[in-house]
């Protein structure tokens, strides 16, 4: 089994081509688009050894330019928008939730009182019906005559 020779050339054509996309904030294989080296070598889709390696000149310039350039890349731009607005999203979900809890604790309460009032009528009702009705006086209920 015999080694594939490497074609420098192509690898430098690689790493330049991950450089620029990552400036422009545009990565494909970067997570994240950071302006690292490590952001560079998952751009470039190369080995960290080959990178280092043989095309160490190659970082140096991409971190020069990434701290010349001076401005957060796209990607992470967006991302820390896109946290912002999560963020703010998240805090109005949570009032809205404690106010639910606030109206659920207090149906409960509501149900509970009308339970106990159902229960206290039902009660009343039973011992009414047990109460033997007296007949009335004989004869008060004709007219003389």
């Amino acid at each position: 089994m015999t080694r594939r020779s490497r074609d420098r050339e192509a690898e430098r054509q690689d790493i330049r081509a991950a450089a620029e996309r990552l400036l422009a904030g545009t990565p494909l294989r970067s997570p994240v688009g950071k302006l690292t080296g490590t952001e560079l070598i998952a751009e470039c889709g190369l080995r960290r050894d080959v990178v280092y390696g043989d095309h160490k000149d190659l970082v140096d310039e991409f971190r020069a330019r990434a701290k010349a350039q001076n401005f957060t890349p796209q990607v992470v731009q967006n991302m820390a928008e896109e946290n912002i607005a999560l963020r703010e999203a998240l805090g109005k979900i949570k009032t809205e939730v404690a106010a639910e809890r606030e109206r659920v604790r207090a149906l409960v309460r509501a149900a509970t009182e009308l339970s106990l009032e159902l229960e206290q009528t039902r009660e009343e009702l039973a011992a009414a019906q047990q109460v033997t009705r007296l007949p009335g006086p004989r004869g008060a209920g004709r007219t003389p005559g």
